[in-house]
Formats: C-alpha cells, structure tokens, sequence
C-alpha cells in the first residue's frame, strides 16, 4: 500500500501544533500502584512520543473526588505524589519530543460499591441511575455537582501547572459527564436535566470551570461518543439536527478539539451521507475533531498459533482518503499503539511488514 500521507502532514490550530496527525487514544491500562504513575509509565509514554505519535492522551486520571476512579491501580490526577509523578511523565514526553494531555476522569456509576482505591466511597451520578437503568442510588444534589465541577477545574489548573499541552474531559463511553448526557441515565427536573440541551448543562459548567482556571490559551478537548460501555447500540442523538443541538453549547463553553469517539471510524453516522461522527461534528462547529476506531485493525481476528491477532495496516488507505478530504483533521489510535509504539515511524517509512500485530498479550504488561 501507498504511505498514508495525510497521517504526517503538520497540524496548527490557534491552541495547538503538531508535526502530524497521529493521536494516542486514552487507554486504561492500571500500572500506577495506589494512583501514582512510576518510571515504567513514563517510559510507556515516552517510547510512544519517541516512536512518532504527534498527540498523546494519557488513559483516564481520577479527578479529586472519592468515587472517581474503580481500582487501586488507576492513576489518580491530584495529591503530590500523583502529580510528582505525571510531571516526570510529562518531561519524558517532552524530552521525546512529544505532547502529552492528560484525560480528566470521573466514571460515574461505572464504579461499584466496595471498590478501591476508596472503598467506603458510593458511586455518584446525576440520577442515581445505574447503566442498566436501575435506581441505585441517590441522585446528586446540586451542591455535590459544584464540588464535582471544582475538582475538574483544581485537575486543569495542576494540568497546566506542571507542564501538560492540553486537557482532555472524558465525556463519553456511559461515565459520569456521559451519564449527564443520556436520557436513560439523566432524569433530573433541576437545570442538570430535561432536554438534550439541558442535559449538557453538567458538562458546560465543567468546561466553563476549567477554562477558568487555565485561561484562554490552553487547549480543551472534549470526548463525547454515542455508545457505552456495555450498550453499544445507544444514541445520544439521532440526525445531525441533534447533533448540531447537543454540539453548540459544549462548543460555546469552551471546547477547543471534540474527540469523537466510535468503534469503527470508516463507518457513517447517519444516512445519506458517508461522514462519521467525527467528520459531523467538525462540520457543525468548525471545530478541530479527532476520529478513532480501529485504525489500522483487520475487522477479522487472524489465528496465529494460539494467539488472536490482528495485522497492522487495514483501512489505511480509507483513512488516507477520509483525511485528505478533510473530513476531520486527527486520528487516534489505540491497540496498534500498545503493541508497536513505533507504529507511526514504520507507516511513515513504508516498512509495514516490521509492524509488530496487536495481541491480547501486550495487556498484560506495560511495553
């Protein structure tokens, strides 16, 4: 196949500039004991900044909150220790010559009773509505949704403080800013809900907070995606009539880039128009939007002995097209770069056969 060419051209909006289109999509990954990322995860990172990824995002931090995160091992984003840790993180990038933005994150009801790291801690969300739909708990109060929107702010000011690019707000995959979003999960009658406008009124104050507390030059990025973990069939809006209605707020608020996340990024999102939920979304706003979904992933699994693989160069020349017609302007990717974090340099060098396959192996460690 032909180089991907659109992947390596430079990217420059009024925020941010990048030598190329390449993303590292936010993957959790839980190496970080009691919350604090070590030198193995700055070497994770850093060895994907050195292999040619233009844009890190980091797998998803727990904002200053006691039920934000589900496991002793995900990374938290507040305390010193924690933060000590991400800024060598972020100087291993730098060092690399790479950008790195962490992913702010709360998950909601993702999270059960009893977990840790705070296992005294309820899950919260704006309805106390579990994913399935069940009434779980109480519904957040109005003065709890403030110190939650604070604890985003306090996470970019530090962001910002210690070196990072950018900030990126996990608002999609059924978390707790997503469970704001979702009619299924959000049945307040307060200003939190109501409408899809109204439902993002959460996620508004959270933008509008951070953006304060990093001022107007520091980027913002906002992930927001219509399916969830476990219901992939759902929808947060269903024609870009929606969409333009759920977009603007959000995008007044303060969003500088929309991630934009789908299963599969050659996919249309709605009919009669072969534009994914990146390429709308750049469209309605006029914003930078970042497309992801199995990029460079075989839709089949490949057996190889006993192990399920999946090869390395599927879709790119798709891709190729979709980018050179400008239908969004980034492209992230996730498992191609967790089994070869040179991935970027070897497409770039047309030396796709050294491309080391994704298996489910590598999650067992960090490489």
């Amino acid at each position: 196949m032909n180089v991907p060419s659109s992947l390596f051209k430079p990217f420059t909006s009024d925020k941010l500039t990048l030598p190329n289109r390449i993303v590292m999509a936010p993957m959790t990954r839980g190496f970080s004991p009691s919350g604090v990322p070590g030198p193995d995860v700055a070497d994770y990172y850093r060895l994907r900044a050195a292999g040619g990824v233009g844009l890190i995002i980091t797998e998803g931090t727990g904002i200053n909150h006691p039920s934000s995160v589900s496991g002793e091992n995900i990374p938290l984003f507040y305390g010193e220790e924690a933060l000590q840790g991400w800024a060598n993180v972020v100087k291993a990038v730098h060092d690399a010559g790479g950008k790195i933005m962490p992913q702010l994150w709360h998950v909601g009801t993702a999270r059960r009773s009893g977990d840790l790291p705070n296992a005294e801690a309820h899950p919260v969300s704006p309805s106390g509505i579990s994913m399935a739909g069940e009434a779980a708990y109480e519904p957040l109060t109005e003065e709890e949704i403030q110190e939650l929107i604070q604890a985003y702010a306090e996470a970019a000011a530090d962001a910002k403080r210690i070196g990072f690019d950018g900030i990126e707000l996990h608002g999609a995959h059924g978390y707790l800013i997503d469970q704001f979003f979702w009619a299924q999960t959000n049945r307040r009658s307060d200003k939190y809900g109501g409408d899809l406008v109204r439902r993002t009124q959460f996620a508004v104050e959270v933008i509008e907070a951070c953006r304060a507390a990093v001022g107007p030059d520091f980027p913002i990025v906002l992930r927001f995606s219509q399916w969830k973990m476990g219901s992939y069939e759902a929808k947060l809006v269903e024609s870009p009539e929606e969409l333009k209605q759920f977009l603007e707020p959000l995008s007044a608020a303060g969003v500088d880039i929309f991630h934009c996340s789908t299963r599969r990024f050659w996919l249309p999102e709605f009919e009669g128009s072969d534009l994914n939920l990146a390429g709308w979304t750049q469209k309605i706003t006029g914003k930078p939007a970042i497309s992801v979904g199995s990029v460079g992933l075989e839709a089949e699994f490949v057996e190889r002995g006993s192990e399920k693989q999946e090869t390395g160069d599927a879709h790119l020349d798709l891709l190729d097209d979709k980018m050179k017609n400008g239908e969004f302007d980034l492209i992230a990717l996730g498992r191609v770069l967790l089994s070869d974090p040179e991935w970027p340099l070897k497409v770039q060098e047309g030396h796709n056969a050294d491309i080391i396959p994704f298996t489910s192996e590598v999650l067992s460690k960090l490489h």
